[in-house]
């Protein structure tokens, strides 16, 4: 499936808020494709180190994937100097919750709900999928009234994540010190307001979850990366994948040669790029029908 032969839907397109701390309202971007339905609902996470970036930046991919078929809904979620971890944790549990249970109105389903991101927004994702009962994500309550469901999802697509908090930052800790450069201005800073502690990265570190032999929901995942990413350690990855299938979790892991980091937003029309963008909507319809 192309993804050409795939954009056949007209979308609406909408800002809604989720939920507010305070003053302070989180928005959600949706994509909604103007058809029946149902269709899948994708909640998608930005990246940014933990720090920066918004609900806006992967637009355009996310305008591709609801062309196909998928209800995208683009979040914005607490970050430093806000909020540390585990605030997005518990304002994404809350969002995949509050989606739902709106599902219907969105013209989806509410067991059709998978999850996507990017860098560190692949590493929310993934934690999220593996942890959708733990009290500090799910402490956010819905509204009174609201249908009861929890925040377990049906598929997980990984964009070069960074699967281990820790392991990252030891790895750019250890080239800035050793006079090399890193390519991520500032990541170091980063870890430190989202984290805080290395206690923290370890604990919510998927990589270390799995090697800790914690219990986590193993919904079926499809990570992709490119073979030249210095940004993201390729040791973590092959790490996790064999974690994860050991504990008889299914992972698909999509590597594309001669590609560094951030390989689809950064040239959208090369073949590389093209050919992720319809893994990603094969992955999401095959897995969510």
């Amino acid at each position: 499936m192309s993804v050409e032969e795939s954009a056949i839907y007209e979308l609406d397109v909408e800002d809604v808020e989720y939920v507010r701390h305070g003053d302070r309202p989180l928005l959600a971007r949706l994509f909604t494709p103007r058809g029946t339905g149902p269709f899948p609902l994708i909640i998608q996470l930005h990246g940014g180190a933990w720090c920066r970036g918004d609900r806006l930046n992967d637009t355009l991919v996310n305008e591709q994937l609801a062309k196909s078929g998928l209800v995208v809904a683009a979040l914005d979620f607490r970050m430093p100097p806000e909020a540390p971890y585990p605030a997005s944790l518990a304002d994404i549990n809350y969002a995949i919750r509050w989606l739902k249970a709106r599902a219907a109105q969105l013209r989806s389903r509410s067991d059709r709900v998978g999850i996507l991101g990017g860098s560190s927004g692949a590493h929310q994702a993934m934690l999220a999928a593996m942890r959708p009962h733990d009290p500090r994500y799910s402490a956010l309550l819905l509204p009174s009234g609201a249908v009861p469901v929890d925040a377990s999802v049906t598929g997980v697509v990984l964009c070069w994540p960074v699967i281990d908090p820790l392991g990252r930052y030891q790895y750019a800790k250890t080239l800035i010190e050793s006079g090399k450069p890193y390519p991520v201005e500032e990541v170091l800073s980063c870890h430190y307001q989202y984290w805080q502690t290395e206690e923290a990265m370890a604990e919510g570190s998927p990589l270390r979850a799995m090697e800790r032999g914690e219990r986590v929901d193993l919904p079926p995942v499809l990570c992709i990366q490119g073979t030249l990413d210095v940004v993201h350690p390729r040791i973590h990855l092959d790490q996790f994948v064999m974690q994860y299938r050991k504990a008889g979790g299914q992972i698909t892991l999509e590597l594309f040669e001669g590609e560094a980091e951030v390989f689809i937003t950064r040239n959208r029309s090369s073949l590389a790029a093209v050919r992720a963008v319809e893994k990603i909507i094969e992955f999401f319809h095959t897995k969510m029908r």
